[in-house]
This record gives C-alpha cells, structure tokens and sequence, in this order.
C-alpha cells in the first residue's frame, strides 16, 4: 500500500490543475484545492499544509511539516522549476499586522485588521532550508540558497547563499547545477 495519494484520489481532491508523475503524501492537508496547480514530477511529504492561490512548476520538492498559506484574492505562492522547501518551512503570501493599531485572526471582520498581502515567488534552483519562514510579499531570485532557520523578510537577489534573522547575502553560489540539469534533461530524453 502506497504513502501517497492514487491518480484517481488526486482526481478527487479538485485541484486547478496538475501533472504527470505528482507523488503527494496521503497525510498532506489542501485547502481550496481549485487554486492549486501542480506541475510534472512534485512530490509533497507528510504533514504539509497547502492552502489557497499557490502554483508549483515542475520538479519540486517539499518536505515533511512545511506549510504553503497562498491566500486567495491576488496573493498567491509560485514556486518556479527545480525549486525545494527543505522541512518545516512556511510561506506567508497574507499576514496581520501585529502593530497593535488592529486586530487579529480570521475570526474578527476585516474591517478591524489591517491583513497584508503579496505575492510570494520563488525562482527556478531555488531551495530554502529547514525551518525558515518567508513573509508576503518576498521574491527569491533565481539559483539562490537559503540557509536554514532563516527568516525573508525582504527579496533575495539571484545566485546568492543567504541566511539569518533576517536573512541577509552571505556569499555567491555555484551555477554549475544549469549544467547538472542539460545533463539530466538529455539523459532523460533518450529514455
């Protein structure tokens, strides 16, 4: 018996969209799966949180207990090919204010919080390590790296190791995983 889910029970979950080769753990939690759209060769781990307006390209991987909170009405999460969410991410595309000026959760009417948005996207090569949080509004630039524990609170330029609270440029990385992917790809096209 398999861990992850059937094509006929993905089928039934109702999503937006999704591709060939998507392995998602039967332990995962979707909310409004009709914002959701999935590429080719995903595999979701136990224990992950999906919810609302997030689009996942092709060969993604997220590990166990990370949480994607996309949102609906124009946030959203977009994780570009070849990207990775290391265990217990999570990603805020909306977030209270915790100025105090206003209240918070979703049980109180939004015209006592202040409930900010923007849309989270992260590029192609990317992989953010275990236990970071990004915040609405953050965009991690294509190839970069982010070490774990980190908090993104602001954008990430392209080809860096960033880390920290909040996360901040480290040093340049590597591109020779472009190469590692021609590779791949052609490998994968003569079978």
């Amino acid at each position: 018996m398999s861990s992850f889910l059937s094509k006929e029970e993905l089928d039934k979950i109702g999503f937006k969209s999704y591709g060939k080769n998507v392995l998602i753990s039967k332990m995962v939690s979707i909310y409004l799966p009709e914002l959701i759209s999935i590429g080719d060769n995903v595999r979701i781990d136990d224990f992950v949180i999906l919810s609302g307006e997030i689009t996942l390209g092709n060969n993604i991987h997220i590990a166990p207990y990370s949480a994607l909170f996309g949102g609906a009405g124009g946030a959203g999460i977009v994780m570009k090919n070849y990207s990775g969410l290391s265990s217990r991410v999570t990603i805020y595309s909306i977030s209270d204010d915790y100025s105090g000026e206003f209240m918070t959760n979703p049980t109180i009417p939004s015209n006592y919080t202040n409930v900010k948005k923007g849309k989270v996207v992260i590029q192609e090569y990317v992989i953010v390590g275990a236990t970071s949080i990004i915040l609405p509004g953050v965009e991690i630039g294509e190839g970069t790296a982010v070490g774990a524990m980190s908090m993104v609170i602001k954008s990430l330029p392209e080809w860096r190791i960033c880390s920290g609270m909040p996360a901040r440029v480290l040093k340049e990385r590597s591109r020779k995983l472009k190469e590692l992917e021609q590779q791949f790809l052609n490998l994968n096209n003569k079978s």
